[in-house]
């Protein structure tokens, strides 16, 4: 192999790299963007039921939204039925929607979401007891502070902003003023550090290789640079 096709070879090659590179950012940048509208954005202490109608652990019977008690079903004592979003504790996102009604009087001391037994049980790395209907193994666990995201408010009765007490009976108003979303996160531009700091040791090395093929003098890293637009 000549000196003058090993130096193309490795030209070729390194531009190759240099675009792999630049696609495979964009495209890492683009998937960490998410599609999902965020309407409310906050936190507080939530608890946990389970009730089936069963009448055990002294459950009121079934859900008010008329939903099967199930993973993923939560209470609340003022957003409207079929709320939808989720809760994030200790670095675990679990989805909820608003299925019934409460916490009623812990409402009172700022206890604002009723969390089924098994996504509780899954977050705070306990188990569900289905004889008993309450969570094992958790440290005896029944409160846990969560940070909450709307994603999609029900269309009947409630209030579509921050949760209130259930004795303000403001689950049973029609709430035609939501709240405003959150101005959505500023999408961080792709800073020009690292591209160019590569760009920089890319020339040298392709400097280096022409001086070694004795290639012309002339073709310095800074001409590179610019031939290959970096």
């Amino acid at each position: 192999m000549s000196a003058r096709f090993g130096l193309r070879s490795l030209v070729l090659l390194t531009a190759c790299t240099v675009s792999a590179l630049a696609v495979a950012g964009t495209a890492a940048h683009a998937d960490s963007n998410d599609d999902e509208k965020v309407l409310l954005k906050g936190s507080t202490t939530a608890s946990y039921f389970w009730d089936d109608a069963s009448g055990r652990a002294g459950d009121t019977g079934l859900p008010a939204s008329g939903k099967p008690m199930q993973k993923g079903l939560a209470a609340s004592p003022s957003w409207p039925l079929m709320t939808e979003g989720y809760v994030v504790y200790k670095g675990k996102k679990m989805p909820f929607f608003v299925g019934d009604r409460g916490p009623g009087v812990p409402s009172n001391r700022g206890i604002m979401l009723d969390l089924d037994a098994k996504t509780f049980a899954e977050l705070t790395g306990g188990t569900f007891n289905s004889d008993t209907l309450h969570v094992d193994g958790n440290g005896g666990q029944g409160h846990i502070k969560v940070d909450y995201v709307i994603t999609k408010w029900g269309k009947g009765p409630g209030k579509k902003n921050y949760p209130v007490p259930f004795s303000t009976r403001a689950w049973a108003e029609q709430d035609n003023n939501p709240a405003e979303p959150p101005p959505a996160a500023a999408e961080t531009a792709p800073t020009e550090t690292a591209p160019t700091s590569f760009s920089k040791t890319t020339a040298a090395v392709l400097a280096g290789a022409v001086a070694v093929a004795g290639g012309s003098a002339a073709l310095t890293s800074d001409r590179i640079r610019g031939l290959m637009n970096l």
